[in-house]
């Protein structure tokens, strides 16, 4: 008999007594909390001028830019992602079996690079306009009228191409698993195909779609790389120009707090939408639904749209990247190195230490059988859900304010003075990235856990074997493959990370991002493109880790 309904009993200090894995996990939830408890703290500080200035001259411009980012971007994800969902999976026509796949391809660009690579290729000495005015015989900008790249338009469509695949993957999904029955039904009632589309397929993965959209308005509110560099004054732009234009950290908290409530504001609406909108499967098995040929205009019209952001959001970028990587390899191949190995050590750091958290957390979690101690360890992935500037500022003071106690207790009783011993060090960003994205591999891990029946544990400790010889002897090998998907997700997303990496790093000290940042940022993408590529490559790890995993649960059978 199944032990599974044993496993949310009460929680209690009794049973916390005797479990130190227990305690251990509560210590890594309460250490993951500490950025979010700091930034409350430093919001209880009393601003009154700052925030005078700030509602007088940019506050609501910060506001108004961060909505109208954020609702552009829920629009066009939607679009593009539930389009190319339903289109792969309700149709055939050319080049599918390749576009299914494809489609995620988007994910691998960090969206500041693809704003950087966009802008060269758009702006007035770029590519496109240089073509124009040649084939036309303008001479000057007054010839013709062209759309400004640096705006808001401009960061909605470079954010939309780079996060439409997080709607895109969960959509398709929600189509694959639809039952055939309820579309046919719904065919031989008179509906059309698209009227069947909008009345059965997309209520059905209505709750997918939201899932979807947040993810993608979770990237765009951390978003910093892409709205700087466009001049777009966001809210998330807002803390770094309080901090470090105004001097005022209290000031970027109470900014940031606003961001975190926005947040878990996005999380609770996506949760009452998923509640809201369930729908149950009546029987165990249904085929999948039909795919329709398509065949003349409407086959490459199909191909051609969903070209389209692969091409723009993909395809563009990497040709760009290694065409100026390959005329520049003899040129900055010394920071390019430096900056490498940087980048590779810090996420293989963080990518270690953030999987061994996320394991410990779980591995408390199911020994536990608490739902307040699930409850507890989901709080602690709510670092995944505050932009990366956020977490920076909660790391930043209480490392301050442990590096202080350690010098002042030092020069009292040994006239020894340490300075700072954490902040501004490697290790600060190795604590931060891990913090941030302890979510990943804590929801891997804890997944991977679940599927193993709790009488594992029970022959277990009958044979005589404490909770750490099980996890080690009979856990971990089972649960290996995730443990290797989770460092490598940690992996990539730090060698992506860029506002933490500026908020945080040493002095002198560049990784394969800042680099890429600062260089661009000085109209110098050409000698930047080499590092960008290296970002950009390393980003499709977890794009094949996703294929392979969509190609291997539509292999299955249904009710499987």
């Amino acid at each position: 008999m199944s032990t599974t309904a044993n496993s949310t009993s009460p929680f209690s200090l009794a049973r916390l007594r005797f479990d130190p894995w227990v305690w251990l996990a509560l210590a890594i939830a309460a250490l993951a909390i500490v950025p979010i408890a700091t930034i409350l703290m430093l919001s209880w500080a009393d601003n009154q001028e700052i925030w005078q200035h700030l509602l007088d001259t940019v506050f609501w411009i910060y506001v108004k830019n961060t909505l109208m980012l954020c609702l552009g971007v829920a629009l066009f994800t939607s679009l593009m992602g539930t389009g190319a969902a339903w289109l792969v999976t309700r149709f055939n026509f050319p080049l599918k079996s390749v576009l299914v796949w494809a489609l995620l391809l988007p994910l691998a660009v960090p969206s500041y690079i693809l704003a950087f690579v966009i802008t060269d290729q758009l702006e007035y000495a770029g590519f496109v306009q240089k073509s124009l005015r040649a084939l036309f015989g303008w001479q000057t900008a007054r010839d013709y009228w062209f759309p400004e790249i640096r705006s808001i338009q401009g960061a909605i469509a470079v954010l939309s191409l780079v996060l439409y695949p997080y709607v895109y993957l969960l959509a398709r999904a929600a189509f694959v698993e639809q039952a055939a029955q309820l579309f046919e039904m719904s065919r031989c009632l008179g509906k059309s195909q698209t009227q069947s589309f909008f009345k059965v397929a997309l209520p059905l993965a209505r709750p997918a779609i939201v899932v979807g959209v947040t993810l993608a308005l979770m990237e765009t509110i951390n978003e910093y790389g892409t709205v700087e560099f466009f001049a777009v004054p966001t809210l998330t732009a807002g803390i770094f120009d309080v901090w470090l234009n105004m001097s005022s950290l209290s000031a970027a908290a109470q900014i940031a707090l606003m961001l975190v409530s926005f947040s878990i504001l996005l999380l609770g609406l996506e949760r009452y939408s998923r509640n809201a909108g369930k729908f149950y499967k009546l029987t165990g098995q249904s085929p999948a639904m039909f795919a329709e040929p398509l065949s003349g205009f409407k086959a490459w019209l199909a191909t051609a749209l969903c070209l389209l952001p692969i091409s723009l959001g993909f395809i563009l970028p990497i040709t760009v990247l290694t065409n100026y990587a390959l005329r520049n390899l003899d040129q900055g191949l010394e920071q390019y190195l430096n900056s490498a190995w940087n980048s590779f050590s810090l996420a293989i750091m963080a990518a270690l230490l953030t999987t061994i958290l996320g394991l410990l957390l779980a591995y408390g979690v199911r020994l536990s059988k608490s739902n307040k101690m699930r409850s507890i360890a989901e709080a602690a992935t709510l670092g995944y859900a505050i932009p990366g500037a956020v977490l920076a500022v909660g790391i930043l003071y209480p490392l301050g304010v442990f590096d202080n106690a350690v010098d002042s207790v030092m020069k009292a009783w040994f006239d020894y003075p340490t300075g700072l011993l954490l902040t501004g060090t490697g290790g600060a960003l190795v604590l931060a990235y891990s913090l941030r994205f302890i979510a990943l591999s804590y929801r891997t891990l804890d997944a991977s856990l679940t599927k193993i029946t709790p009488e594992m544990d029970d022959a277990s400790r009958i044979l005589g074997s404490r909770s750490g010889k099980t996890l080690w002897r009979i856990h971990l090998p089972l649960i290996r493959p995730s443990v290797l998907t989770a460092m490598l997700l940690v992996f990539v997303d730090t060698m992506k990370e860029l506002p933490i990496t500026l908020i945080l790093r040493p002095f002198n000290f560049d990784t394969l991002s800042t680099q890429v940042w600062d260089l661009a940022s000085l109209e110098q993408l050409e000698q930047s493109a080499l590092a960008a590529l290296t970002i950009l490559l390393a980003g499709i790890i977890p794009v094949i880790i996703m294929s392979r995993n969509i190609g291997s649960s539509e292999r299955r059978p249904q009710g499987q």
